[in-house]
């Protein structure tokens, strides 16, 4: 018997894998990755936890059928952002339903636990996860599954209905406990874990997608730097530390020339290449003005991809307060 887990990295969907794999099932973990996961890579911790509880990880790239399948056109709306969550999981189980032939196996778990999140973790939008999935019979959450009605890997003994779980709420206590029981380390602390649910993100994307088409290639960049909307409608994002500036300079995204300071240390920028002249030379004070620049000097910043370049007086730079009435 094998099965397969929707698998975040946290902590809820480690412990319910560790039950089923408690019963003698092997578990294959699967990552959905619909590119608003986090900021950071997150694979090594993920494949540590994996390592912990004996299975093996597996990453599902979705995030252009994510952008055109779920995340603007959900069927059951958003939550307090920009967060689509019940049509979210839905498809996640969906997808990964359609692996379950490649990796023999017969159903699938996650981590979900009623009562946990207001908007997918009520009884009945786990329900509605189930219709989306297109496997609600195969859909088991073992740590909460004492609440929920049998699925059929339980009515038929594939797994011990009696060996799985009650929690129910927001408190975490019970999940703590089993972690120290089994001796997991390095578990991440509860929390949200998806950027679709932060207000600031959220605010970024719709800006995003009210002037332009979002793109697989542009999410990388919403979440890295300082977004500003220039006068006429061009985009500028500002590098605010080295890992920033690395994000922004491996951008694979065709939308942005790339600036620098070329002659003090500096953010490492992008410009939407649809600005217009003053739009570049503003962006270049811009850029200068978070630069290691003194008022005395002139500094140039040049737009890599066009090649072209602006000299900026340092006592002619806009102070920090100016600069905000752009900020996103």
């Amino acid at each position: 018997m094998r099965a397969l887990a929707l698998f975040s990295g946290g902590l809820d969907s480690t412990l319910a894998m560790k039950l089923i794999v408690d019963q003698g099932i092997e578990v294959i973990a699967v990552n959905v990755n619909i590119g608003f996961g986090s900021t950071v890579d997150r694979t090594e911790h993920m494949q540590n936890m994996c390592d912990q509880i004996g299975v093996k990880l597996e990453i599902l790239d979705l995030r252009e059928l994510y952008l055109e399948e779920v995340l603007f056109n959900p069927k059951y709306g958003y939550g307090k952002n920009f967060n689509p969550c019940v049509d979210c999981h839905g498809f996640m189980f969906r997808y990964t339903g359609q692996l379950l032939e490649k990796y023999d196996a017969s159903f699938m778990i996650s981590g979900e636990v009623v009562g946990q999140r207001p908007m997918s973790q009520r009884k009945d939008a786990m329900d509605n996860v189930k219709s989306l999935s297109n496997y609600d019979d195969l859909i088991v959450r073992p740590m909460c599954a004492k609440l929920l009605e049998p699925s059929l890997p339980e009515r038929e003994g594939w797994i011990e209905r009696e060996k799985l779980l009650d929690i129910n709420g927001r408190n975490r206590q019970r999940q703590l406990d089993m972690a120290k029981e089994i001796g997991l380390k390095d578990f991440e602390s509860p929390g949200g874990g998806c950027l679709l649910t932060e207000v600031q993100f959220s605010n970024r994307l719709r800006d995003f997608v009210d002037h332009d088409k979002l793109e697989v290639e542009d999410i990388d960049t919403l979440k890295a730097g300082r977004h500003l909307r220039l006068p006429n409608g061009a985009k500028l994002i500002i590098g605010r530390h080295q890992e920033d500036n690395e994000k922004l300079k491996n951008t694979t995204s065709k939308k942005y020339y790339k600036a620098r300071i070329l002659d003090a240390v500096g953010p490492f920028s992008l410009l939407d290449k649809k600005a217009t002249q003053e739009e570049k030379e503003l962006a270049a004070t811009f850029i200068v003005s978070y630069g290691k620049t003194e008022t005395d000097k002139n500094y140039t910043v040049i737009f890599e991809d066009e090649d072209e370049s602006f000299t900026q007086e340092g006592q002619k730079l806009p102070t920090k307060d100016e600069i905000s009435k752009y900020l996103i």
